[in-house]
This record gives C-alpha cells, sequence and structure tokens, in this order.
C-alpha cells in the first residue's frame, strides 16, 4: 500500500517525538519497539477500532474493573526454536511461555465478562483461541521454580530416588571415615571443607599417607592437603553416573513437551502478538491520561472543530518548566475553507499551524488528542506539510527551489480530502514575484476544495483571502503596548507585521527606522498601519466582550444559586404539608378514642365499648381497603376473587342496565348543578379569615393575606402561599 502520509508530514510535525513519548509508558521491549513504529492508519473501520479500543482503555481508569495485567516477557526466540522439529527448550522458557499463555486466556475470560463495558476489547479478544492446554502441559511437567517434577516420567522418579539412596550412602561413608580420621590425630582443625562439589577431609600434610582416598589438593601453605575418602569415591562415581542419567532423561522429557506444544506455536505467535498490540492501547491509554487527551467526535461531514486545543509536545515541555500553555480554538469547514494567518514573527502562527496538523496526524494514528470534550474532525485521506527550514543540501536545492517542488508535490496530490499546512507560504524569491505565485498556488488549493492553514508576511495573499469566499484571514493577538505575543487566534482580520514597532522595542534607533519607513511605498505603510490600527481595536473590544461574558456567568450562577435555594424552601413547605396532614389524621384519631373512653368512664358499658369499638375499626379498615385493595396471593385467594369479580361484574352490569335508562335525566341536573355551583364559586370572592382547603389536600386552613389572585393561608404553625384558583371554600368568615 503506498503511503498517503509522507515521512516529511510526520518529520515536520514533530510525530517521531509523540511516539517516544507513548512509548514511554510500554511495560514490554517489544512494546516499545511497536509504539516507535505506529504510523497513521488509512483503513477507516480499522482506525476507529484502534481509537474505541484506546477510549475504552482510558475509561477503565475511573472504573472499579480495570483492565488485569497484560505484562509478557520475550518469548519470540523460544517459540521459533520450538518450531523447529525435533527441537527442545530450557524449562526457564518453557515457564515464560505458560505465564503468556495463562495471561492471554484470563484476559479473554475478563474482556468476557465485561464485554458491556469494553465492548471493542470484546471483540478484539474473540479473534484469539481460548486454550489451557498450553499452560496444563506445561505445569504437568515442571513446576513453579523451573525443576522437572518427579512424576513427570516413571524414569526420572526412579533416577531420583536412586540418587538420594547413593547421596545418603555417600553422606554415611564420608562420616564414618571422617570419625575415624579425628579419632586417630590426622585431621587439620578445620576437619573437613569442599572441593569441586565434594567433601573432602582436611588432612594435616605429615599424615597424608595414613588416610586411604583419592588426593584432590592442598592448601596455599601445604600444611593441609584434601582428601577424598576411599569408601566415598565409589559411590561418588555411581552418583555422577546418576546425575548423567537424570539429565538425559530430562532432555528426553522436554523433547515430548516440545512435541506436544509445537502444534501449538502458530497460537502462541497470536498470543505475542495479541499482548503487544495491548501494551501499545494500554501505553496510548495512559499517555492521553497524562495530557488529558480525549476521542472527539468524527464527522462525516467535512469539518475540523477543535476547541481548546493544546500542542502536547509544547504542553509537557511548559509543564516541565511550569509555564502555562495558552490553548486554542480553530475551525475550518465548507465556509471556511483556508485560514491565512498573518502577523509578527514569534506570535504563535506556526505554533497553531503544527498544533491542528499534530493532532489531526495523532487522530489518524489512533492516538487521542487533548481538545475540549466538544471537540469534532473528519478523517483525511492526505496530510500535506511545508514546515520549518526546506534547504536540501544533498539534491543542493536552495530553499526556493526545494519548496516550488514541494508545491508541485502538492498541486498533484492536493484534493477535496486533503489538509494543507505551510508555513510562510511564498517565501524564498522576490517579494512581488514569489508572491504572485503564491496567489496562484493559493487558488489552486482553493478550487480543490482542500482544507488548509497557511501562515504567510505578504500583503497580497491578504488580500486574497478577503476576495475568495471561503478563505479566511487570522492573526495572532498582541499586546500593543508591550508588544508581548499573547499566544491567541483571532479569525476574521489579517495581522500586522509589526516590523516597525518591533524594531524600536529592539533597541533600533528611531531615526533609522523613519528612512526605511520613507523607503517603502506611502500606500504599504498605510495599509499595514490600518491593520495594525484595527487589530488594536479588535483587542480592546475583546477584553470589553470577555469582562462582559464573565459578568454574565456569574449573574447566571447567582440565579441558579437563588432558583435552588428556592426549590429547597418549596420542598420543605411540602414536607411540612406532608407532615401536618399526617398530624390531622392522628389528631383525628385520638379525638375518637378519647370519645369512646368517655363514653365508658360514664356509662361504664364494657359491651357497649366494643360494639363501638369494633364498629369503628371496620369503617376505618374499609376505608383503608378501598385505598389500597389486597393483592390476593394463594391459588384459592385468587380462584374466590375471579368468582367474587365475576359476581361483581354481573352485579355492574345489572346496575348499569339501570343507571342507563335515567342517565339522560341525571347528566342534565349534573349540569345544571355544576354549572350553578361554578357559577357560585367564579362569583364568589374570597375574603381574610375565609376557611379553606388546597385542592386534593386534607388540611383546612385561614386566609391571612390576599393579593389579588395570590393568598396566604395559615395552618396554625406555619403558612404557605397559593392563587384561588387552587382553593376550595369550606366555611365562609364570621363577620
Amino acid at each position: 500500500m503506498n503511503k498517503r502520509i509522507s515521512n516529511k508530514t510526520l518529520q515536520d510535525l514533530e510525530f517521531t517525538t509523540v511516539l517516544q513519548h507513548v512509548a514511554e509508558f510500554c511495560i514490554s521491549g517489544l512494546g516499545k519497539e511497536k509504539s516507535l513504529e505506529i504510523e497513521p492508519i488509512h483503513n477507516k473501520k480499522t482506525l476507529f477500532k484502534e481509537l474505541n479500543l484506546v477510549n475504552e482503555y482510558v475509561s477503565s481508569f475511573e472504573s472499579e474493573n480495570r483492565i488485569p495485567n497484560h505484562g509478557f516477557d520475550n518469548i519470540t526466540e523460544s517459540v521459533k526454536r520450538l518450531a523447529i522439529e525435533n527441537s527442545f527448550i530450557e524449562t526457564d522458557a518453557f515457564l515464560k511461555i505458560a505465564t503468556t499463555s495463562l495471561t492471554v486466556n484470563e484476559l479473554i475470560k475478563f474482556f468476557k465478562k465485561f464485554k458491556v463495558q469494553f465492548p471493542t476489547f470484546f471483540e478484539l479478544s474473540q479473534e484469539i483461541e481460548f486454550s489451557t492446554l498450553i499452560d496444563d502441559e506445561i505445569k504437568k511437567i515442571i513446576d513453579i521454580s523451573g525443576e522437572v517434577k518427579n512424576n513427570a516420567s516413571p524414569v526420572l522418579k526412579q533416577i531420583r530416588k536412586d540418587i538420594n539412596n547413593v547421596r545418603g550412602k555417600i553422606g554415611a561413608s564420608f562420616s564414618s571415615a571422617l570419625s575415624r580420621a579425628i579419632s586417630s590425630g590426622y585431621l587439620d582443625d578445620i576437619k573437613e571443607t569442599i572441593v569441586d562439589n565434594q567433601r573432602v577431609l582436611a588432612v594435616s600434610a605429615m599424615h597424608r599417607k595414613k588416610v586411604a582416598g583419592s588426593l584432590l589438593g592442598a592448601s596455599k601453605s601445604g600444611n593441609i592437603v584434601y582428601i577424598a575418602p576411599q569408601a566415598t569415591l565409589s559411590y561418588s562415581r555411581e552418583f555422577q553416573n546418576l546425575l548423567y542419567d537424570e539429565k538425559q532423561e530430562i532432555v528426553k522429557i522436554l523433547r515430548n513437551l516440545s512435541e506436544t506444544i509445537r502444534p501449538y506455536v502458530y497460537l502462541l505467535e497470536e498470543y505475542i502478538l495479541f499482548l503487544i498490540h495491548t501494551d501499545v492501547i494500554g501505553a496510548k491509554a495512559k499517555y492521553a491520561n497524562e495530557i488529558n487527551a480525549i476521542l472527539p467526535k468524527i464527522s462525516r461531514e467535512k469539518k475540523i472543530y477543535f476547541k481548546n486545543a493544546f500542542h502536547p509536545i509544547l504542553w509537557k515541555k511548559n509543564k516541565e518548566q511550569n509555564l502555562k500553555t495558552i490553548a486554542q480554538t480553530i475551525e475550518l469547514n465548507e465556509q471556511q475553507q483556508i485560514i491565512v494567518i498573518s502577523g509578527p514573527n514569534a506570535g504563535g502562527k506556526s505554533i497553531t499551524l503544527k498544533t491542528i496538523g499534530l493532532l489531526q496526524l495523532m487522530l489518524q494514528s489512533g492516538i487521542l488528542i487533548p481538545v475540549d470534550e466538544r471537540s469534532q474532525t473528519y478523517i483525511f485521506d492526505t496530510i500535506l506539510t511545508d514546515i520549518g527550514d526546506n534547504q536540501s543540501i544533498e539534491n543542493q536545492l536552495s530553499t526556493y527551489s526545494y519548496r516550488l517542488k514541494n508545491m508541485r508535490y502538492f498541486l498533484r496530490k492536493c484534493n477535496e480530502k486533503t489538509l494543507f499546512l505551510i508555513d510562510e507560504f511564498g517565501t524564498g524569491s522576490d517579494p512581488e514575484l514569489g508572491g504572485a505565485l503564491a496567489e496562484i498556488f493559493l487558488e489552486e488549493f482553493y478550487y480543490k476544495k482542500a482544507f488548509g492553514i497557511i501562515t504567510t508576511h505578504y500583503s497580497n495573499l491578504k488580500v486574497l483571502a478577503n476576495e475568495l469566499e471561503h478563505v479566511t484571514n487570522a492573526n495572532m493577538q498582541f499586546d500593543e503596548r508591550t508588544l508581548e505575543p499573547l499566544y491567541r487566534l483571532f479569525i476574521g482580520q489579517a495581522g500586522s507585521s509589526f516590523t516597525f514597532e518591533v524594531a524600536q522595542k529592539n533597541g533600533i534607533p528611531f531615526s533609522l527606522i523613519n528612512k526605511a519607513k520613507k523607503r517603502v511605498e506611502t500606500e504599504k505603510v498605510r495599509l499595514d498601519k490600518t491593520i495594525s490600527k484595527l487589530q488594536k481595536e479588535r483587542n480592546r473590544l475583546q477584553k470589553n466582550s470577555d469582562n462582559l461574558e464573565k459578568q454574565k456567568h456569574k449573574g447566571q450562577e447567582h440565579l441558579d444559586n437563588l432558583q435552588e435555594k428556592e426549590q429547597k424552601i418549596q420542598d420543605k413547605l411540602s414536607g411540612f404539608q406532608e407532615l401536618y396532614d399526617q398530624n390531622q389524621k392522628m389528631l383525628s384519631l385520638g379525638r375518637k378514642t378519647n370519645e369512646l373512653l368517655n363514653k365508658y368512664f360514664q356509662t361504664n358499658n364494657k359491651k357497649e365499648l366494643n360494639a363501638n369499638f369494633n364498629k369503628w375499626v371496620a369503617d376505618e379498615k374499609v376505608r383503608h381497603i378501598k385505598k389500597n385493595p389486597v393483592k390476593p396471593k394463594t391459588k384459592s385467594q385468587k380462584q374466590k376473587a375471579k368468582v367474587q369479580e365475576k359476581k361483581v361484574q354481573e352485579i355492574i352490569k345489572k346496575v348499569e342496565k339501570e343507571v342507563l335508562e335515567k342517565v339522560v335525566e341525571v347528566r342534565k341536573e349534573k349540569k345544571i348543578e355544576a354549572a350553578k355551583i361554578a357559577k357560585e364559586k367564579a362569583l364568589y370572592i374570597f375574603k381574610l379569615n375565609d376557611k379553606v382547603r388546597i385542592l386534593d389536600s386534607n388540611s383546612v386552613g385561614t386566609i391571612d393575606k390576599i393579593d389579588k389572585k395570590s393568598v396566604t393561608i395559615n395552618y396554625g404553625i406555619f403558612t404557605t402561599k397559593t392563587t384561588t384558583d387552587k382553593l376550595e371554600l369550606v366555611e365562609k368568615s364570621k363577620k
């Protein structure tokens, strides 16, 4: 596949530096290598999948279900060796393979369990075969310390049993020889030592011929000789033979294990690729977390809208130096296809240009970008750049020749799905001739409907930007008093170069500046002066606008605060109303109970008390059941309820039949009565001390105050406000 975004663009936008920052977050060497090889992804489906993977990983940082450890050892060489017929690998290599297999299987299980939270990771993990065979087979043979287990084969088990027996015999025979030599006084004070991994007697040189055995060495002084007792030598030879047999049997076992695992080499290769990919995704996510990056909306409409965008490399550098980085907001769309940024040097034009280019490049390489969440962008087929020093020493090209060659490439590649970025457009040749050619290039890009940003000092390009409908002038704002850059982009007006002002600020004598002014065409100076004046006025208006915006924001916050307080008060009043209704109900129950008790105290008739109390309770129960009907639970109750309901339905039908005969008359009467009541209610004017209740409320209060349609009702322990249309008259006031 041909590269749609050239290495020159990657170099111009310092993309490699971003990759180095990403690689720092990798947890494996293979992941670091892969991170440094990241390139723009041209297949949109693959790109969206990669962006979603990184976004899901970022979301896991604030979730209880964090993605498990995906660290792994580099088993690439072991897998390659394992693929060779009749080969085998060492036990530690097998353990690393088992750990890799276990790690991948744990990740597959995790993403299956949380597929709702990590849908893209789940989809990715489902492409990998889940198999515990590799891990199980290796752990059957090799223990956690890297030793082949005794039960790996019957032969190995017997060999190790024999080794232990011989080791015991060697120990016993050496101890016996040691005791005899000690009792005979043949040994030096140290008694024994180790030579060539073998226990030996430390014999005084004068007694060396009295001890039977093999001489294995002597001390530097020659006073002590080291002798392996004769009794242990035969056992030692047997021991060495057994060790050799053990080693041969282990090799045989490892070969058999390799034969078992070899058919799964393809799976191990998939495991490695999956873990490398996961490591790179994790590194991208951790980098995004560091620079506060997000996944903006990717639009089908051709549009770039980066709100509060940062240049990530500049942000990181400024952070290390405790400096603030100014965010930029920039937009390209069908109505604002190309932006021409002008203004003095060192004002931030190139950084703005690079910010847009680098962020777009990062996003198209599957890396999240530091912008506001309301940002959105489009995926371009090509990103073309012409930034920085363009001299080509190898090809012996001047700056201007190189730029012309680059423009030829631009004209060939440029189309409606292209984003182009050109710094110091038109420079390198005679201003008038180079400027004229630059105009032609700009028009070509414009008519090919490419999106782009250019920076320039040429006045003719500023004028052309005003003439072309979808090309816009812009400038980097400067403080007109101090001539210090503000690093804020303003769209809609060309910028002055502040050439003479900057020269004066840097100490150039005023007399020389005046001479220079006289040599420049009068109209040119007037144009630059006018632009400078307009820019200063714009800065002043912008400051006023910012102040008004802050005041508006504070006013809105105050209004929201008042509304919140009002809502809390209303909630409290509602609570008081509910509490009052409950208290009224309790008082009613208390009064009824008190009435029954007083009657009992007067008559002393317990039977009458019980009858009255039961009747009262029954009435209350009927009221309660009407409001809260009991639902049948058992099968018999449900059957009974059905029969009862059937009877009720029959009665209802009978009643309906009777009622329908009189319904016309009743309706007429009701209409007359309702009209009469409505007329009375409409005509009635509420007065002070009227007893009223709010509709759908049981509590009765007294009108304390009337203000047009608003009334204040006193409930005794608190008051509340409402309107007359929500009131129901209970009792007129007594005059």
